[in-house]
């Protein structure tokens, strides 16, 4: 079992909304810098982008009804790194959910430095969707 950690945020719109958005993987690279610097292009069933750590590719989960947009990102190293996604109604808003999985051989520092970066593209959705 690998350790984890959920990051979340309170978005001021209804979560159906947020998640018709966001979902599609085109518009990740509007806020998501620690997955993409530049802009995905469809391969099939997955996206390649350049992240902070060089090429990427990246398997999304289909647009559904329930909010869930998970990803899955093979950094070439033949092991894919799967990142929980979700949307979930709060009242009036919506909560942006992202779990990390601490991967093995990844140092605290490391994981530390990871949810730091997955916060701050949580707050540039944020800022992306309310100003």
């Amino acid at each position: 079992m690998l350790p984890s950690q959920t990051l979340s945020l309170t978005i001021p719109r209804n979560w159906v909304d947020l998640y018709e958005t966001i979902w599609k993987p085109d518009y990740f690279p509007h806020w998501a810098s620690g997955l993409s610097h530049s802009p995905l292009v469809q391969e099939g069933h997955y996206w390649k982008s350049v992240g902070p750590e060089g090429t990427v590719k990246i398997r999304f989960t289909d647009h559904n009804p329930f909010g869930v947009m998970d990803h899955y990102i093979d950094t070439g190293f033949g092991k894919e790194i799967y990142v929980p996604m979700r949307v979930v109604g709060n009242q009036e808003g919506a909560d942006v959910l992202i779990t990390l999985f601490r991967q093995p051989f990844m140092s605290d520092e490391k994981f530390k430095q990871d949810s730091e970066w997955v916060q701050r593209d949580l707050q540039a959705l944020h800022t992306l969707l309310t100003t």
